[in-house]
């Protein structure tokens, strides 16, 4: 799992999947989209004005990136 934040558009990108895939994007709210691949798996996750939405990020931050991310 890899996490990626970019402070110029508020963006945070959860991606589960490693190089590039064909996605079809489904929006599930105006600031959260899921992208599916081929086989309907979750390959990524997007949220717009994630710092709205997530307390831990501070716009202070211009980037954050964190690769080979584990689940607790």
């Amino acid at each position: 799992m890899k996490l990626k934040y970019d402070l110029s558009v508020d963006a945070l990108y959860i991606s589960f999947k490693k190089g590039p895939t064909q996605v079809t994007t489904i929006r599930l709210t105006d600031d959260v989209s899921v992208d599916l691949g081929p086989k309907e798996e979750i390959s990524g996750i997007e949220i717009l004005s994630a710092s709205e939405h997530l307390g831990f990020l501070k716009k202070k931050q211009p980037k954050v990136e964190l690769e080979n991310v584990q689940p607790a």
